[in-house]
């Protein structure tokens, strides 16, 4: 028969950290939100999107609900969505120029409203620098529900129309009516 060592202290430190780090992996896995290539769901919001393109990589640890990146055209696309924080009195192109006061040389190129999810949108395209590094935008700002949403496209300055217009696709597919 081999004898058991006691259980010290040290021991015993060690295995409660194991188990709290079990339960922390359990209340956070439970906590994150899914996205499943078409749907996006959390506690608070529901969504779906049109097509993810086929560079595209969904980014972790972001602080946008839904972040992709394609690293071979130098594309970053960020989806966010609140709900009941701002935005009910606000204008759309006010909400809009809000995503760039960190920025300068601020060019608008285009902007026109359309029909979002069944909602007024504002989509906006402009050039402009952070920390000095020249980028072209492509946004589109979206009200509904008492929720406000926000699509961003980062990309480099000369932007392929194709790049903008597999975007374009993306939020053009956008709906609060998610299928689960």
């Amino acid at each position: 028969m081999v004898p058991i060592a006691p259980m010290t202290r040290g021991r015993l430190s060690l295995c409660r950290r194991f188990a709290w780090l079990g339960v922390l992996c359990l209340v956070t896995a439970c906590a994150r939100s899914a996205w499943d290539g078409h749907t996006y769901a959390n506690e608070a919001l529901q969504f779906q999107t049109g097509p993810i393109a086929l560079g595209w990589h969904q980014m972790d640890g972001e602080p946008a609900l839904l972040a992709f990146r394609d690293p071979a055209r130098d594309l970053v696309i960020s989806v966010n969505g609140r709900c009941g924080k701002d935005g009910d009195d606000v204008p759309l192109a006010a909400l809009t120029q809000h995503l760039f006061l960190y920025f300068t040389d601020r060019h608008p190129l285009t902007q026109a409203t359309l029909s979002l999810d069944g909602r007024e949108a504002l989509r906006t395209e402009l050039s402009a620098k952070l920390d000095g590094v020249p980028r072209r935008f492509v946004v589109y700002v979206l009200k509904k529900d008492g929720c406000v949403y926000d699509f961003v496209l980062i990309a480099e300055p000369t932007v392929s129309p194709s790049s903008i217009s597999e975007f374009d696709r993306f939020v053009t597919g956008f709906s609060t009516n998610a299928r689960s």
